[in-house]
């Protein structure tokens, strides 16, 4: 009965891989908006109601995609922190470390990178088994910080007192043990590191900036400075 179990769990397996693999060169092809379960199915010779036994809606089957794609690009940033910190790697070179890993990842997979931090697919809402996810690379940056904050300490950002209140609720609710001056530097630097990568990708850095890999370096150093990691 094991036997027949094993051979079971692995063809599901097989063929729940197929039909991501299949939808990936969908999503490449025509879009998230555009995917559907039907058009899976039919380019995989299967019964629409046979793939619905391994994803009941197309919702579900975004939802795989998002958290595969978050998962391998939170695996690039965490593999590459983890050899430069075995490497004695100062905080400041394991961010543009990990700066880098996301923009390599994000260049080796465009649509998926689109999928996850580009506009949002029409009637689809993220649920709650995306955010541990979507957490990693973030998660990533802020376990650096830590290591200097306990290390050779920071320089810390100046922070109006205006945003204080919220400052102090971001940092107790994702970087506790940090100073808000630096959890709100560290949103913020997460959210131009997306966009410096947007840029480069979906074309708006077209004729304006032609050595990209240098200029993106020097973009990740002025990141690390703005959340107040030492140079060296």
């Amino acid at each position: 009965m094991s036997t027949v179990r094993g051979a079971r769990e692995r063809a599901r397996i097989e063929v729940t891989a197929a039909i991501k693999d299949e939808a990936r060169r969908m999503l490449a092809a025509e879009g998230a908006a555009k995917l559907s379960l039907r058009a899976v199915a039919r380019e995989l010779g299967m019964v629409s109601s046979a793939l619905y036994r391994y994803f009941p809606s197309r919702d579900e089957l975004l939802t795989a995609l998002i958290v595969d794609a978050y998962d391998s690009v939170g695996a690039a940033a965490e593999e590459t922190d983890a050899r430069a910190r075995a490497a004695g790697a100062a905080p400041r070179e394991r961010w543009t470390a990990v700066c880098e890993a996301v923009r390599a990842w994000a260049l080796d997979h465009p649509h998926e990178y689109s999928l996850i931090y580009g506009s949002p697919v029409p009637g689809y809402s993220a649920p709650m088994d995306t955010v541990a996810p979507a957490s990693r690379v973030g998660n990533t940056f802020i376990g650096i910080v830590r290591a200097a904050h306990a290390g050779r300490g920071l320089a810390l950002p100046p922070l109006p007192a205006a945003l204080r209140p919220e400052a102090v609720r971001m940092t107790a609710d994702f970087a506790e043990g940090l100073p808000p001056e630096v959890t709100a530097a560290l949103v913020a630097a997460w959210a131009q590191l997306v966009g410096l990568i947007s840029f480069e990708l979906f074309g708006q850095f077209n004729r304006v900036v032609e050595d990209r890999a240098t200029f993106f370096a020097h973009a990740a150093g002025q990141l690390a400075h703005g959340v107040g990691l030492p140079a060296v």
